[in-house]
């Protein structure tokens, strides 16, 4: 199954915004205060808020996984990371 694309203004969004928003979502549709069609638009966005979560912590593991001890115990080779 292909992964669909995420909407831009969440593939701006930092992972502490993302999350936030995504808590946000939760809670108005954990207090049942919301129609129906807004619902569903509402867990779409979520679906795509834990998605690109989801990328950004993967991003950030393979990025410390990169890191290495030199002899000194400093770290070395902290390349960015290249998805591509």
């Amino acid at each position: 199954m292909a992964e669909s694309p995420v909407p831009a203004d969440i593939a701006a969004l930092s992972f502490e915004d993302a999350l936030a928003a995504l808590e946000d979502i939760v809670r108005q549709l954990e207090g049942g205060r919301v129609k129906l069609d807004e619902a569903v638009d509402a867990y779409e966005r979520g679906v795509a808020l834990r998605s690109h979560c989801e990328r950004k912590l993967a991003e950030a593991r393979q990025r410390v996984e990169k890191i290495s001890l030199g002899a000194d115990g400093r770290p070395t080779g902290a390349a960015p990371f290249d998805a591509g």
